[in-house]
């Protein structure tokens, strides 16, 4: 796989040229951040960079046209900040939380943005049918350690497809190997990349779907967390 670092100053300028539905995002998010308790992370120059810019770092990792599942969407990051600029993207965003799904459902309302929300658990999604291995990839980020993420996200990608998951600067793809090769997935690649102005290190993990998901997985009834693959 041909790894490229992100490209910030030409990320920061689709931000820009997208200014006003960025804008608008914000103070959507700021809106319902006090009843929904949807992030941390408020003040403006910080939602910059380590929500939106490190939300499009993985911009240049989805085929268009694709069809994008994010599995706990939580605030919409890295989802919306993606549908924002790339309206090629057709995204389905899982989560389980009622309050977070009316943000996510009204953000993409207002922002007009190519998006479904689906009110259910991953694990519920990854046995849905039209979910099942369904879409080109699937995303992630800050959900949970690789192997559990891994078992949320490989049974709807399709074989072809790809997981892509945004991660903090600790490597864990050794842990996860096992859970990957069981669950149809490839060799994991990762890319470390710093954020501008020292917002921190990150990283983007890969995982090319190359067989289908055994139809015992995933396992639910929480045993992906309690019981990881590995």
């Amino acid at each position: 796989m041909k790894e490229i670092l992100p490209d910030f100053p030409h990320l920061a300028e689709q931000i820009g040229e997208h200014r006003q539905a960025f804008d608008a995002f914000y103070r959507l998010l700021l809106q319902y951040n006090a009843a929904f308790n949807l992030t941390a992370i408020t003040q403006e120059e910080e939602v910059f960079h380590k929500h939106f810019l490190d939300s499009l770092a993985g911009e240049g990792y989805l085929p268009q046209g694709a069809r994008v599942a994010e599995v706990g969407s939580g605030a919409g990051f890295p989802s919306l900040p993606l549908a924002i600029v790339r309206k090629d993207l057709h995204f389905t965003l899982i989560e389980s939380t009622k309050k977070k799904c009316a943000f996510l459902r009204t953000a993409a309302q207002e922002l007009g943005l190519n998006v479904r929300v689906c009110e259910m658990r991953a694990e519920q999604a990854g046995r849905e049918q039209g979910i099942r291995e369904a879409f080109d990839a699937v995303i992630a980020r800050a959900v949970a350690p690789l192997p559990v993420l891994a078992e949320y996200c490989l049974p709807l990608v399709r074989v072809g497809g790809e997981m892509l998951a945004w991660k903090g600067s600790e490597d864990e793809t050794l842990l996860a190997r096992r859970a990957v090769h069981v669950l149809g997935g490839g060799e994991l690649h990762s890319l470390r990349y710093q954020l501008p102005q020292g917002y921190g290190e990150r990283m983007l993990v890969f995982c090319k779907k190359q067989r289908p998901t055994p139809a015992k997985y995933p396992r639910g009834q929480g045993k992906e967390r309690k019981d990881p693959i590995v």
